[in-house]
């Protein structure tokens, strides 16, 4: 698989088979994804991946704070400004109907939405995971490094024959991940990641992107 397709046919799959990742193809690929860039090459991230018991476990207290309606732990950072403006308020209204829209599920509908949400702490099925901590101390550049290397992650995943979802989710839960996984203090939860085979049976609409005359801007002499 060359670079453009790994790139073109990544996307956040949310249904995956209980078929096993094995641990060389994760090693393989974490180690790749090292040579991911950072400022200064401080390499911030801090992934933790986890399968097996350990990962039943997160999924299952997760769970169980969904079914008592326990309230999702304070924000140790914000996902989204207060006020989003245009043009960012109108793609996260798409992608919401679209992703809503293809479960049969409309907008008035917050029960229906929320169960659809919870699949979610359940990795979709996935039998792997990874939860990228990042250090306290460190500021919006080395979360950009970050957010590099998870895009690195994916991308190899790709060429493995594996998807992936980045779910920043997880963040909701941290208290719950962190009680299996036993971080250091200094360690803060960016995001969680599902990893695994895709469930084809699981139909899951694509969301689009918009044109690149709409982002990139061009100053040629």
């Amino acid at each position: 698989m060359d670079v453009y397709e790994a790139v073109t046919s990544r996307r956040a799959v949310r249904g995956f088979t209980d078929r096993p990742v094995p641990r060389e193809v994760l090693e393989r690929v974490l180690s790749a994804a090292a040579w991911a860039p950072s400022g200064s090459n401080l390499q911030p991230w801090h992934p933790y991946v986890v399968t097996g018991g350990p990962l039943a476990e997160i999924k299952k207290r997760a769970g169980e704070r969904l079914a008592a309606g326990d309230a999702w732990d304070k924000p140790e950072y914000e996902q989204y400004p207060p006020v989003l403006k245009s043009p960012y308020r109108e793609r996260r209204s798409a992608f919401g109907e679209q992703r809503y829209g293809a479960l049969g599920i409309p907008r008035e509908d917050v029960e229906a939405r929320q169960r659809a949400a919870s699949a979610n702490w359940d990795c979709f099925g996935a039998p792997a995971a990874l939860f990228c901590y990042i250090d306290r101390d460190l500021g919006p550049a080395q979360w950009s490094d970050c957010g590099m290397f998870l895009q690195t992650v994916m991308l190899l995943l790709r060429a493995e024959g594996l998807h992936s979802c980045p779910q920043m989710a997880w963040a909701k839960f941290y208290r719950s991940v962190a009680e299996v996984l036993s971080p250091p203090a200094e360690l803060m939860l960016f995001c969680g990641m599902s990893i695994g085979y895709e469930d084809v049976t699981v139909d899951d609409a694509r969301t689009g992107r918009a044109p690149i005359g709409e982002t990139v801007t061009f100053v040629e002499g």
